[in-house]
């Protein structure tokens, strides 16, 4: 029996094929919220820490962590040359610009001025 519906006409097969495709872009696009930062940059002035992925701190992240874990260390067959990381370099993104700090000259800390604990 023939389908009636417009499920299975050419024009509906183009337009579901059109959403898979943009839901696809949406979730694997680059910048997304589940993708890495536009402009990578280390917690500042008012800023809490972040969750940088390894690959935004250096170049050879991978190889750093596999240093760290000692993997290859023990080989005496074909020792590992000398492991030189290459990290980048990152600005902070700061919300205010931190003030001098005053310090007076001499210093004078006297011994009475903070309660004694318990």
């Amino acid at each position: 029996m023939a389908s009636t519906r417009n499920k299975n006409t050419p024009i509906n097969y183009k337009l579901q094929q059109n959403q898979f495709k943009h839901s696809e872009d949406y979730t694997t696009y680059k910048y997304s919220q589940y993708g890495q930062a536009y402009n990578t940059k280390l917690p500042g002035n008012g800023l809490n820490p972040a969750q940088i992925p390894g690959n935004q701190l250096s170049y050879n992240s991978t190889n750093i962590e596999s240093f760290l874990f000692g993997i290859n260390s023990t080989n005496l067959v074909d020792p590992e040359p000398v492991f030189v990381p290459e990290l980048r370099q990152l600005n902070s993104a700061n919300i205010f610009e931190r003030g001098p700090v005053f310090i007076p000259e001499p210093l004078v800390i006297e011994k009475n001025q903070r309660p004694f604990p318990i």
